[in-house]
């Protein structure tokens, strides 16, 4: 079977924000649709692994930033491929935030805003399906959005595991001196030692510096 037809479906980039208590949570998804148009309903995909999808299981709300092509690329990197287990990816980090309705936002760069109450969770094996009912919607900035396309083909990025969209790589054969190293944050591969880079290099997807990133 040819999994590449997959790529041909269409996706956008959204952060998704909500709370463990008190505790701002949140995660990237690309799968985001809108299923009925009176009284709204949207349904969200997301991994069972994910601390977002526990956090929003007990809260039952969470909101949804529609994030734009000029987005900062660290608000992909931080919450996309960071733990909420392990770390705030809300406070103190390197993109500007927001509340909305009590739940936290992408405050910059983001098409517009919806605050969604959770009706109904449907099992699909590795991943649940979320629907929720839309309680309020904000407009956001006049800009293009983040395709999955566009995250792929400009900005460079990749699928974290989670996602459902996530293929793994085809291994390809490599010359026994070659050496490349992963930034932990984002994914991105260095090819070369990166050691012999300045003190000051930072990642160029997620700018996370080079201490952030480990030997392959």
């Amino acid at each position: 079977m040819d999994l590449s037809v997959l790529y041909k479906l269409t996706y956008g980039m959204y952060a998704i924000g909500t709370l463990d208590g008190t505790r701002p949570a949140g995660c990237i998804v690309n799968t985001v649709i809108q299923v009925t148009s009176e009284r709204p309903i949207v349904a969200v995909s997301m991994n069972k692994n994910n601390f977002t999808y526990e956090a929003i299981k007990k809260s039952g709300r969470f909101s949804i930033s529609i994030l734009s092509e000029a987005v900062d690329r660290n608000v992909i990197a931080e919450l996309g491929f960071a733990c909420g287990r392990e770390i705030d990816k809300f406070c103190g980090k390197n993109f500007a935030c927001g509340i909305l309705d009590g739940l936290p936002i992408v405050k910059e760069h983001a098409c517009g805003y919806m605050i969604c109450e959770v009706i109904a969770i449907h099992d699909a094996e590795t991943h649940c399906v979320i629907m929720a009912r839309l309680a309020d919607t904000l407009a956001g900035a006049d800009e293009s959005p983040m395709t999955y396309e566009y995250y792929h083909k400009v900005v460079k990025g990749k699928a974290p595991k989670n996602a459902p969209t996530y293929q793994e790589e085809t291994p390809q054969a490599e010359k026994p001196d070659k050496i490349r190293y992963i930034c932990e944050v984002c994914g991105y591969i260095y090819e070369g030692d990166i050691t012999k880079e300045p003190d000051d290099y930072v990642c160029p997807i997620c700018k996370q510096p080079k201490s952030r990133f480990k030997k392959m």
